[in-house]
């Protein structure tokens, strides 16, 4: 990765947070991301390429369903090969490696990181095979929406600790927040067809899957916070909330796009 696209992706800093967030999206986000990719057909033989691969659940969903997979991250510790997964080294701001075409290409919680999401969408989409699928699934944020707290303090906090800690991220990254629900425009764009997005909204109790993500992605932004004026208190106790029941908010939004190259149709790039 490249001194600009560090500073662009702010999180996973340590192995530890990194496993941990990575084993948190696969409980939550798998489900829904293996129903999308049913939705575009995937079968037995198709070439396909894993961008930002991460703990490699996906990867293995695919070979699973005897397709052949290129698994790529810039952080391949988490990633191990297996028959019929390939992993690789890569940073995708770099291009597409090699020079294969795929039949799908599934990017997860990558390209909202990343300043130039929309012309890497496009690329994405130039390496498909006619009718091959690219699938794009997206976190929308912040948090705000509270169902119960253990008093009006707490619920003080979550908001001013989730404020803070979004905020910090965008501003010390290339974060979007808004970029999920830009994806169906930024794929008919690129010429693609059959576009169908997909949303997924749970709820976040305390010692859940997602609050414990909620702890673990504030950890990983945590000295950014501290010096916008959160203090050690602060976050000792928001940590505290997200494991206590009697907590409960709506968690992000996911939402999942998939769309189509049209047979003998071109990909149409960006304007700079």
């Amino acid at each position: 990765m490249t001194t600009e696209d560090t500073r662009e992706y702010v999180l996973g800093d340590t192995e530890e947070l990194a496993g941990e967030h990575f084993g948190y999206l696969q409980q939550l986000l798998d489900p829904q991301t293996t129903a999308c990719l049913d939705s575009a057909g995937v079968r037995s033989g198709m070439r396909c390429l894993d961008v930002g691969a991460g703990g490699g659940s996906i990867s293995r969903w695919l070979a699973g369903r005897g397709a052949d997979v290129l698994a790529v991250d810039v952080d391949t510790t988490h990633l191990t090969g297996s028959p019929r997964v390939e992993v690789l080294r890569h940073d995708i701001t770099d291009g597409v490696p090699g020079r294969d075409r795929f039949d799908l290409i599934h990017v997860r919680l990558v390209l909202m990181h990343l300043s130039r999401r929309a012309e890497l969408l496009a690329m994405l989409a130039d390496r498909l095979v006619p009718g091959g699928w690219l699938v794009i699934g997206e976190y929308l944020g912040p948090q705000t929406r509270v169902v119960s707290t253990p008093g009006s303090a707490e619920e003080a906090l979550f908001h001013r600790v989730q404020q803070t800690a979004h905020a910090a991220a965008a501003r010390a990254g290339a974060v979007s927040f808004t970029w999920a629900h830009e994806v169906d425009a930024r794929m008919r764009e690129a010429g693609l067809v059959n576009i169908e997005a997909r949303s997924f909204t749970p709820t976040a109790q305390g010692g859940s899957a997602a609050a414990l993500l909620s702890s673990n992605l504030v950890r990983q932004v945590e000295d950014l916070a501290l010096r916008d004026g959160l203090t050690a208190e602060d976050l000792r106790a928001y940590h505290h909330l997200m494991r206590d029941p009697r907590f409960r908010a709506w968690f992000y939004e996911f939402v999942c796009t998939r769309g189509q190259r049209p047979a003998g149709g071109p990909v149409r790039f960006p304007a700079r």
